[in-house]
């Protein structure tokens, strides 16, 4: 049984060291020819990037959503100090009320309780209307991506490359050649675009 084993595993070593030979004195030079011969189509490898960080900051369409953005803003923050400062009026009346012995205590208790609720109510409008501005800004970020990635695919023909990547400070490409960066002339064509939408 041992026997076995030992002739096995000389055998199993052989074919190895075979295909070891085989693989490595084989000729493996494959040219970009040899291979659109086999119908595979190898396109120049036309590279270009943009900034877009840059972009963005200089988009038209970036500026008029952060106005809308903002508008609505303010109108949530008056919302949120008239109701504030309503609370702070009948808070201080309550205090004044209950100090001077001008209510029955089940009042104080029925006052104080709807004070607890009005604080809650103001608490809850507070993290409803911040979440409602986180979600709208995303909204905002991800229409604006959007909009360049489509302007960049419906003009295609216009850039001729086979990739445009995107660079913006902390991401993924950290060097890139200033002779392939191709922001100003997109910032161009995104703000043309956008203004002859705009007047339809």
């Amino acid at each position: 049984m041992k026997n076995l084993s030992i002739v096995l595993f000389a055998a199993l070593f052989l074919a190895v060291a075979a295909l070891f030979v085989l693989h490595f004195t084989s000729d493996k030079t494959t040219t970009a020819s040899d291979v659109r011969e086999t119908g595979v189509d190898i396109p120049d490898m036309a590279i270009a990037y943009v900034n877009i960080d840059t972009i963005i900051f200089n988009f038209d369409m970036f500026f008029d959503r952060r106005e809308e953005l903002l508008s609505k803003q303010q109108k949530a923050e008056t919302e949120l100090t008239t109701k504030g400062t309503r609370y702070e009026r009948d808070a201080k009346d309550f205090q004044e009320k209950v100090s001077k012995g001008l209510v029955t205590r089940a009042t104080a208790a029925e006052m104080e309780q709807s004070l607890l609720q009005q604080q809650q109510d103001l608490i809850n409008l507070r993290d409803q209307l911040q979440n409602d501005l986180y979600e709208e800004e995303q909204v905002m970020n991800r229409q604006i991506i959007d909009y360049i990635t489509r302007y960049l695919e419906e003009n295609k023909d216009q850039y001729n490359y086979q990739y445009i990547f995107g660079k913006s400070f902390g991401g993924v490409v950290l060097y890139s050649n200033q002779a392939l960066d191709i922001t100003q002339k997109v910032i161009n064509g995104l703000n043309q675009q956008y203004k002859t939408e705009k007047k339809k």
